[in-house]
């Protein structure tokens, strides 16, 4: 695992110095190694953790005669596979990384290399003869790809901060784009909070020529449900398949560890992997306050499938301590709090290894968030009343004071597509102008994501898919992915994701959906399948998603304080109505309303802003 980084069309002689800056910027994500190349229009640079061939697998790398370069991160879980067709065919190899698979792959099939990989990555191979830069991000996005054009310059880099040092980069708040950001708790789409910087969406693919920029889609998420096998069947079929995604994610001439929550998709994965490494180190996050904690559950599940457990139990000194580092890490605002609890954990497995696998990508795979479940809870009233007069009883709730069944009239009387944008929805559109001190030209939630929906609508899919679809779309990569990458490769971790997995997505894709969720509970084939492995309290238990005490925290002096700093800064006076902000601290704080997504949604926007735009880590 590794960290890319580099450029293409940069006039400026000191080219040298500009591609070691880039690198010194994401040194953690490989403190192993760093190298750079330079020939002609091209800049490639390269931070390496090693991993696989630890002695001969430095970056770039190039072909026999030196035509073809790559700067990648990620890992080929077959590459061996395709390393023997590449021999058959008459290339020759002189390591055993993956890294020259690639290379060797693209001399071979061009961009159908792509079609033949399993694993994560995102890399950009320098076609010397054609003057050319090809790239591609892996299919679900589990690896970062940033990119940005000016003054005739291509820049790009597995993380924003290495463009900070470049003489064409023009660092400027995307403004108009912080409406999106109250409301889906990051950015939705492919823009970044820089203005300018783009990500490369998941499964694309680009070529870069004579100043031109063209993407194409290599891989397409799609579910074809299978109604001619059993529930036993598929619970089979699950647990054949993770075992072997499990088995491939495992390669490594380092020793491998695992996270391990009380949830069910992290203990399944160690408890697979536990059969490959008896001595199986394992790594969860605790609070002190064992309401929160998870630490208790995992201890058992620990004994039961007798691995090593170490518990990180921290306190909000470390909570908040930590958080503006955590903010510097993500690079774009991200106001989940969970990122926090990730990385502490990283940063106490980094102590003892370099790889770890981890539970991301069931729910979205399997159909696993409680919110999964209301498409069947709404379903009879939706079929009984029609939508005219659902639509009249949640226009009379929206003006009555609170009442028991409020809620659901309102969401009854809306389609999927109207009411569910993902599991974040922080601000509501019409509230947002409420908090903000300008008027921006901002889009409803909805602009963002009617194109994801029409498509899943095209191909038939029910409520609930459509719903993992949206999350797979939108809600994994932006938030799930975007923190698993940064806060493991922050502490110079390679974190991996075997439910994340192209075999694993073709088997899930075909479950039907009265086998992935019910009225009383989510993932059920999977569940099924897990429960061989562990006692049913540990396959059934209920998702908690990273909880925090920092409804509690937050009404302590000291953070109450600290965020009100932050809400009545010249930086919050900028964007913010300042008293409106206090106002919500203040109601959360007396308890009549919990405020803690809204409140932590600004303040980690504020924070983050003041790493980039004031005196933080990037100045």
């Amino acid at each position: 695992m590794c960290g890319i980084c580099g450029f293409f069309g940069t006039k400026a002689e000191n080219r040298e110095e500009i591609i070691e800056k880039m690198q010194e910027r994401i040194k953690h994500r490989g403190p192993d190694e760093r190298h750079h190349y330079i020939d002609g229009d091209c800049v490639l640079g390269h931070v390496r953790l090693s991993i696989v061939d630890l002695a001969n697998g430095a970056q770039p790398m190039g072909n026999e005669d030196g035509s073809v370069q790559i700067v990648y991160n990620g890992e080929i879980y077959n590459a061996a596979e395709i390393r023997d067709d590449l021999i058959e065919k008459g290339h020759i190899f002189r390591t055993h990384c993956d890294t020259e698979v690639l290379v060797h792959g693209y001399e071979e099939y061009g961009p159908d290399m792509l079609q033949k990989f399993r694993g994560m990555f995102s890399f950009v191979i320098y076609d010397k003869k054609k003057n050319k830069l090809f790239g591609a991000r892996d299919f679900f996005g589990i690896k970062p790809f940033y990119y940005y054009e000016n003054n005739g310059s291509f820049l790009f880099a597995s993380e924003i901060k290495a463009f900070l040092d470049h003489p064409d980069f023009k660092k400027e708040l995307n403004e108009e784009r912080l409406p999106d950001y109250l409301t889906f708790n990051c950015l939705p789409g492919y823009d970044t909070m820089f203005k300018g910087v783009k990500k490369l969406a998941p499964g694309h693919y680009f070529e870069y020529q004579d100043g031109k920029m063209t993407i194409t889609k290599y891989y397409q998420v799609e579910f074809h449900p299978d109604q001619t096998k059993s529930y036993e069947e598929f619970v089979d079929e699950i647990a054949e398949t993770f075992h072997n995604s499990v088995e491939a994610h495992k390669i490594s001439d380092v020793e491998v560890g695992c996270f391990l929550s009380s949830g069910v998709d992290s203990s399944y994965t160690a408890a697979e992997l536990s059969k490959i490494y008896p001595g199986l180190k394992t790594y969860t996050v605790g609070f002190a306050d064992h309401t929160y904690s998870e630490a208790d559950d995992a201890k058992v599940l620990a004994d039961e499938i007798h691995v090593d457990n170490y518990p990180v139990i921290i306190d909000a000194k470390d909570y908040f301590g930590s958080f503006p580092h955590v903010q510097y890490l993500l690079d774009e605002p991200l106001g989940n709090p969970s990122a926090n609890n990730l990385f502490h954990v990283c940063k106490r497995a980094a102590e003892d290894l370099k790889v770890v696998l981890s539970g991301e990508g069931a729910d979205e795979m399997f159909g696993g968030y409680n919110v999964y479940k209301e498409p069947l809870s709404v379903e009879k009233y939706q079929k009984i009343l029609p939508k005219a007069i659902r639509k009249g009883a949640a226009k009379l709730a929206e003006r009555m004071p609170y009442f028991k069944g409020r809620n659901f009239v309102i969401r009854g009387s809306k389609d999927i597509s109207e009411r569910y944008i993902g599991n974040s929805y922080v601000f509501k559109y019409k509230e947002r102008d409420e908090y903000l001190k300008k008027k921006y030209d901002s889009k409803p939630p909805q602009y963002y994501t009617k194109p994801i929906y029409d498509e899943a609508k095209a191909a038939g899919y029910d409520d609930i898919t459509q719903m993992q679809y949206m999350d797979i779309h939108g809600w994994m990569v932006r938030e799930i992915l975007l923190k698993a990458d940064r806060m493991s490769m922050g502490n110079s971790l390679e974190l991996r994701v075997p439910f994340l997995d192209k075999e694993i997505f073709k088997l899930s894709g075909t479950i039907p959906t009265k086998f992935r969720v019910s009225k009383e509970n989510t993932k059920l084939a999977l569940r099924s399948a897990a429960n061989r492995e562990m006692n049913d309290e540990s396959a059934k238990r209920k998702k908690l998603a990273f909880p925090t005490p920092l409804p509690a925290w937050i009404k302590e002096d000291e953070y109450y304080n600290l965020i009100k700093k932050y809400f009545t800064s010249p930086a919050a006076e900028k964007f913010f109505k300042t008293d409106k902000l206090v106002e919500l601290l203040d109601n959360h704080r007396a308890g009549k309303h919990f405020m803690v997504s809204k409140i932590w949604n600004v303040f980690s926007f504020l924070v983050w802003y003041e790493q980039y735009f004031g005196d933080g880590e990037a100045a």
